[in-house]
């Protein structure tokens, strides 16, 4: 097992605040207590060269990043985003891509510990948050980006996804569409449950029934293309396709045209993220535009302003949810519904 901030605390024979106070060098601690503690942590080999650093009170310039997967266009911008703003202000990112897997989020915290990192930001792909709590326990700064880590994280970056499925639902209902399928994946994500709320918010303010939704598990053009195909087989009644991100619209403006159909003609496709590859699908895809380089220059903003704060015990102690606004961008796979 790997020894945490609460073994130490036992073995030290102290309280696990005390532990914290000696490991971040912050708050009095008498020299008795400190050598106990120290002690404890050369026995149970506890990052050693974390403990000794931060006894020194020397801040590593180091910052953790954990993404559910950097093969994801979207997080690949997303990385390159923050370690870009991070680079500039004279920090070394530790990229981790946890593959939205439990014990891989588990073990790179370990890392991240083992490295001392200054703080971290982070996606996770669970609403399970324990193994965050090693983390916390060192008081180690955490900004949550593209959803928020209930309980755990300091604050959050995130685009309104539930306005833009708002704005998706609009756009789409305001070309007289009334029957409308959505395709996406991952059917776990946070970001995409809150914009499928904002579509059922929307069309129900409409009067209109409830979408038809077809999820998947993977967030891949080759999970949701066939989702879309069967989608266009089976419910032909349906005039517009939401897809919960770019890559799902763009595996559905495939799937019609795959099946003999048109788009816009006879199906309206409109996506979420604008990335590039949405001006370069044909057609051009109408999408949601959620401001990525924004989202995480902010987060890197405000993960610093964490640090400093707590470098100069000026911490706020409030936690803040910034919700970035988002806009419509109208291309060519939309238009009037067929007649």
């Amino acid at each position: 097992m790997t020894p945490s901030i609460r073994h130490i605390a036992k073995l030290a024979g102290t309280s696990v605040s005390s532990v914290s106070r000696v490991l971040n060098n912050s708050g009095y601690a008498s020299p008795e207590l400190r050598e106990r503690v120290e002690a404890a942590i050369r026995t149970l080999n506890y990052t050693p060269s974390k403990g000794a650093r931060m006894l020194r009170g020397a801040p590593s310039r180091m910052i953790g990043l954990m993404l559910p997967s950097i093969d994801v266009p979207f997080f690949g911008i997303l990385a390159h985003a923050i370690e870009q703003e991070l680079f500039g202000r004279g920090y070394q990112t530790l990229i981790c891509s946890t593959a939205e897997n439990m014990d891989h989020e588990a073990r790179y915290i370990s890392m991240l510990l083992s490295q001392r990192v200054d703080g971290v930001i982070v996606a996770s792909a669970f609403g399970n948050t324990a193994h965050f709590e090693a983390l916390r326990e060192t008081h180690i700064p955490i900004v949550a980006i593209d959803r928020e880590l209930a309980g755990i994280a300091n604050d959050a970056i995130m685009a309104d996804h539930q306005g833009g499925g708002r704005l998706m639902a609009r756009h789409l209902i305001g070309l007289g569409h009334r029957v409308i399928g959505i395709v996406g994946a991952p059917a776990h994500s946070q970001p995409v449950q809150l914009r499928l709320q904002g579509i059922a918010m929307e069309m129900a303010e409409s009067g209109l029934a409830p979408a038809v939704v077809s999820m998947a598990e993977e967030h891949s053009f080759a999970a949701t293309y066939p989702l879309a195909r069967e989608l266009v087989a089976s419910r032909p009644e349906v005039t517009a396709i939401i897809g919960t991100t770019d890559i799902s619209a763009i595996a559905a403006i495939h799937a019609v045209q795959d099946r003999g159909f048109s788009v816009p003609r006879d199906y309206s496709v409109v996506g979420f993220d604008d990335l590039p590859e949405a001006a370069y699908v044909f057609p051009r895809l109408t999408t949601v535009a959620q401001p990525i380089r924004d989202v995480g220059a902010q987060a890197v903003r405000r993960l610093e302003a964490l640090i400093e704060g707590q470098r100069t015990g000026r911490e706020s102690g409030k936690d803040i949810v910034v919700k970035v606004p988002v806009t419509l961008i109208e291309r060519d796979s939309t238009g009037p519904v067929r007649t």
